[in-house]
């Protein structure tokens, strides 16, 4: 007697487990992580809670600012270290928390906060200044509008965006060296280009697929029902 084997019912997920799933995502694509924090996190273990870690790191760029020790020279490097000590850390972490919403716009906040503080220091173009920070800001923005869309960036974006840990590597090197002026004004032209015209590409590639799916739509609802009969007909013929 042939018998035929019993079919495996594929368990429905749990609801509750891909929310968790997808805030995850969410979160970590919000924080803008580089390279640098993807090559060692994994190696951290657990990490370091992110909103106190963040949080500290922040205040601690707040101390710095207000006790006039940041002056030129390689004093201007401390800063960044700490906050990329401190928070470079909390990478690992699930950011299930109660309060880890707060992690991404503490993150942002430090980040920039960081940028200002050291091209201050540096007597940099605040204009320069605030273009990074907006080119940075609209980076994040986008980022935020397009998951909560299910439209999520590539892993690469991120990646070739150097993360918020490369960045300010690159801002606290520059300013110890002298070189703050030149590396934010590369750093920035990059970024802008880099983040506009993915973001542009997406977006269009996007209202195209849109504008496809409803005219194909439009033209089913167009068609007779003697084109749908004839067409469902031929279908069955060629089966």
């Amino acid at each position: 007697m042939i018998t035929h084997p019993a079919s495996i019912s594929t368990p429905a997920p749990d609801p509750d487990e891909e929310r968790r799933r997808v805030q995850t995502a969410r979160l970590l694509a919000y924080r803008d992580d580089g390279p640098l924090v993807h090559a060692l996190g994994p190696r951290l273990g657990k990490g370091l809670p992110p909103v106190p870690a963040t949080l500290v790191a922040l205040i601690a760029v707040i101390a710095l600012q207000v006790s006039g020790v940041l002056k030129p020279g390689p004093i201007l490097l401390l800063p960044v270290l700490i906050v990329v000590l401190l928070v470079l850390p909390t990478a690992p972490r699930d950011h299930l928390g109660r309060l880890d919403w707060l992690t991404p716009p503490l993150l942002r906040g430090t980040e920039f906060l960081t940028i200002i503080v050291v091209g201050l220091a540096s007597d940099a173009p605040k204009w320069l200044l605030f273009v990074l920070v907006y080119v940075v800001g609209y980076h994040t923005y986008d980022t935020v509008y397009r998951t909560r869309q299910s439209i999520w960036p590539p892993a690469w974006v991120f990646h070739a965006g150097l993360g918020w840990e490369l960045r300010l590597l690159i801002i606290g090197v520059g300013a110890a060296l002298g070189w703050l002026t030149p590396v934010l004004a590369v750093l920035t032209a990059y970024l802008f280009v880099l983040f506009a015209v993915e973001s542009v590409n997406s977006w269009v590639r996007l209202d195209k697929a849109s504008a496809q799916a409803g005219a194909d739509a439009e033209q089913d609802l167009e068609a007779s029902p003697e084109d749908a009969q004839e067409a469902a007909t031929g279908e069955a013929e060629r089966g």
